[in-house]
């Protein structure tokens, strides 16, 4: 296992499935607030639900296609990132969060984000980063733009959402402007 410090505070670490408990812990302390912006897949609502939710992420990885890592923030897992999808035969990948409230306004899910992105340019070879976001999740666009990406479109009415159809934008950076805005910043690394 590893533990990657982001800040004094935080530390990113892999979200395994015996982690279910603490992770469903988390998930009740966040449900009404990132319920409108993620998966209802995601939203475990039981241990059972929690650790298939985990067991998912880690069989995407055993593959090579995914990964999620939680954020604890004093020892208390805050929330986290992760690919929802990862393919190195076509080099695009798809990354996600999501966070309890109490840990937003600190710059975690950027700093996160930015680590997992440079692994997979890096490490696994990906040249196109994607982030789907609700057009109507303006702390989720303000993530995209802070971490280099631009708008390829809004796909109209793509899903149903309690209050009618849901407009869903496409962000992505490519490898090349990626590693131009990394020389500025400095190297990351994920393992």
């Amino acid at each position: 296992m590893f533990a990657l410090s982001l800040t004094e505070d935080v530390e990113m670490r892999p979200l395994e499935p015996w982690r279910a408990e603490e992770f469903l812990a988390h998930l009740d302390r966040a449900r009404e607030h990132i319920a409108p912006w993620v998966s209802p897949a995601f939203v475990a609502t039981d241990l059972d639900s929690a650790r298939a939710v985990l067991q998912r992420h880690a069989d995407r990885y055993a593959r090579g296609a995914g990964g999620i890592w939680g954020l604890w923030r004093q020892g208390t897992l805050v929330g986290g990132v992760l690919f929802v999808s990862l393919d190195t035969a076509t080099g695009v990948c798809e990354a996600g969060c999501w966070l309890e409230p109490a840990a937003e306004g600190h710059g975690l899910v950027s700093r996160a984000v930015e680590r997992i992105v440079d692994w997979a340019v890096e490490e696994r070879g990906i040249h196109r980063v994607e982030w789907r976001t609700n057009a109507r999740n303006a702390r989720s666009i303000a993530t995209a733009k802070r971490l280099g990406m631009r708008h390829d479109g809004t796909l109209r009415e793509v899903y149903p959402g309690p209050d009618g159809r849901i407009d869903l934008q496409v962000w992505s950076v490519l490898a090349p402007e990626r590693r131009a805005r990394r020389s500025d910043v400095g190297e990351h690394r994920v393992e």
